[in-house]
């Protein structure tokens, strides 16, 4: 098979599935993983994917933003395991900010319901599982995003700034090493990056599909958070290192 056909047919794929692994690209091609390997970064170089742990998955528009129906059915182990060991840092007396999003959803499950703790949110799903285990909950009131179920807006930014958290959790759209965090909707990225601000210790929860990418709005820089997310190998982990503190968490 001729290498620009390969090439096609990698891509091809990508538009099918959201990630692919070698052995599937190997056996899609009848060609040697050496050979995907070698395609796979110079596709890669051609902006033509992203390469992941194991394959390949396809690069996000800018302002590709699925919504939340669509989040909560995609990687639940992984983002299991991210909300579990984020929950594990908070502690008893601490004020904290949960962001909108499926993987902060799922931290409170996990929450003690014996701790001493304040949540402020501006996440609505938030609020039934936050009520059920007796937490002081506030609402950051604004304009509710339908896709997202998130409050935004100027009210809402006006509305935070009347607290200082001990911690925040967030969520994003994409995570570059020089680009920063970033989400699709201006007005989301004001949200969390004010909830940044506010917090003396902060934390960005992201399976591995939001490394390496890049949405339409920056929320900051990736030195402004730590990065709580899942299996990636030693070499990415170690170029997010240089700016920010990692954790991998497994399934």
């Amino acid at each position: 098979m001729l290498t620009v056909e390969r090439h096609r047919m990698i891509v091809e794929l990508l538009k099918k599935k959201d990630i692919v692994s070698i052995q599937e690209l190997v056996d899609a091609t009848n060609t040697s993983e050496s050979t995907i390997r070698r395609d796979l970064i110079h596709l890669e170089e051609k902006k033509a994917l992203k390469r992941v742990h194991g394959g390949a998955s396809r690069i996000q528009r800018k302002l590709d933003e699925p919504n939340i129906l669509e989040k909560s059915a995609k990687n639940l182990s992984a983002k299991n395991a991210i909300a579990k060991y984020s929950a594990s840092l908070i502690e008893n007396g601490d004020c904290i900010y949960l962001d909108a999003g499926t993987t902060t959803l799922q931290l409170i499950q996990y929450l003690d319901s014996e701790m001493e703790i304040v949540v402020v949110t501006n996440g609505v799903t938030n609020l039934e599982p936050l009520l059920s285990k007796g937490i002081r909950t506030y609402v950051v009131g604004g304009f509710l995003k339908a896709s997202t179920s998130a409050m935004i807006g100027k009210v809402a930014l006006d509305s935070i700034q009347s607290f200082r958290f001990d911690k925040c959790f967030l969520g994003v759209n994409g995570i570059h090493p020089s680009l920063g965090f970033t989400t699709p909707d201006p007005e989301e990225a004001a949200m969390k990056k004010k909830a940044l601000e506010l917090s003396k210790e902060c934390y960005v929860l992201a399976d591995r599909s939001k490394i390496g990418e890049i949405a339409f709005s920056e929320i900051a820089d990736i030195s402004k958070a730590s990065i709580i997310t899942n299996d990636i190998d030693e070499e990415t982990k170690e170029l997010y290192n240089e700016k920010t503190i990692i954790k991998v968490v497994t399934p």
